[in-house]
């Protein structure tokens, strides 16, 4: 499912540190060398690269990269060299801010996640920002949207196979009385979407969409506009089908009239570990072209480059 190219022999973190200092030395920066070696390295061994550099250099890795690049390529090199639960946490913290506020990205993180991986996304917040998630959630949302986003990014979801369809079945009524009544922040309607399982909610919204004849998110939309159904919307499609959630994301990042670059550096960096090439081929399907080739005809330079190296394209 991922995308990540890792060579089959490795160079030790030491020398991969030392190829980076080099990459940094003399009138200009080796960007090339940077993508050849971060752009095919996974989670583990960048961390320990990191750590090498640190200690042979004593100078973040972080700190010289971001002294040495600039633009989307810059951004996307640190999001990617991040450690993923700090990526996570930064991401967060972006969604909550005032002029950066996305509190769709902040659903899309804690909903793609494994309850363990949104342990360690809380503890690298807590460690970054000493405060907590849920506070800043809570501080910078209200209404409704507050009432959804606090037990959702609280949640420590069951992650077993486990299914019970009598629940199932009484939930999916549930859900319905409860959209039918366009009660759509009813403590009932949060709890399940919130609380319950990926397999136990799969389940509930087959019986809703066999029971009823509409999927659920057909009818939660019945305002496109309103904030509180698309941030549902959302939840819903990232807990049961995130590589069409990641598909539309990349879609109007790249089909819109100039590049949404944050959108697709985000997508690319935190999904070339996982599941990208789920979401490239749902984005074929959708789109009639390759991921690579509308990347190429949308981006350039060094960006284009390292985009290219984490989806897996054969020249990068």
């Amino acid at each position: 499912m991922a995308t990540l190219r890792v060579p089959a022999v490795v160079p030790s973190p030491s020398e991969d540190a030392e190829q980076l200092r080099k990459a940094f030395e003399g009138w200009g920066t080796n960007e090339q060398l940077i993508i050849s070696i971060l752009a095919h390295r996974n989670a583990a061994q960048r961390k320990l690269i990191r750590k090498a550099y640190q200690e042979t250099y004593g100078d973040d890795l972080l700190k010289a990269l971001d002294k040495e690049l600039s633009s989307d390529f810059e951004r996307i090199v640190l999001l990617w060299t991040l450690d993923p639960p700090e990526r996570d946490a930064y991401m967060a913290n972006e969604a909550t801010k005032l002029f950066t506020k996305n509190v769709w990205v902040l659903v899309e993180i804690v909903t793609t996640r494994s309850t363990s991986e949104l342990f360690h996304v809380r503890q690298a917040y807590h460690a970054r920002f000493k405060k907590s998630l849920e506070e800043d959630v809570a501080q910078h949302t209200s209404g409704d949207v507050r009432k959804f986003l606090v037990p959702l990014v609280s949640s420590l979801r069951y992650e077993g196979d486990e299914v019970n369809n009598m629940l199932a079945k009484s939930e999916a009524k549930i859900l319905r009385d409860k959209i039918s009544e366009k009660a759509y922040a009813d403590e009932e309607l949060i709890r399940i979407t919130t609380t319950r399982s990926k397999a136990q909610l799969n389940a509930t919204l087959n019986h809703y969409n066999n029971s009823y004849g509409n999927s659920i998110n057909k009818d939660l939309k019945a305002d496109p506009h309103d904030e509180f159904l698309r941030l549902l919307r959302t939840a819903v499609k990232c807990l049961t089908y995130p590589e069409k959630h990641f598909e539309k994301v990349l879609r109007q990042a790249i089909n819109k009239m100039g590049t949404d670059e944050w959108a697709l550096t985000r997508v690319v960096a935190s999904r070339a570990e996982v599941d990208m090439q789920r979401i490239k081929e749902e984005y074929h399907r959708r789109n009639s072209i390759p991921l690579d080739r509308a990347i190429v005809k949308d981006t350039s330079g060094d960006y284009e480059k390292m985009l290219l190296a984490l989806i897996g394209h054969e020249d990068a």
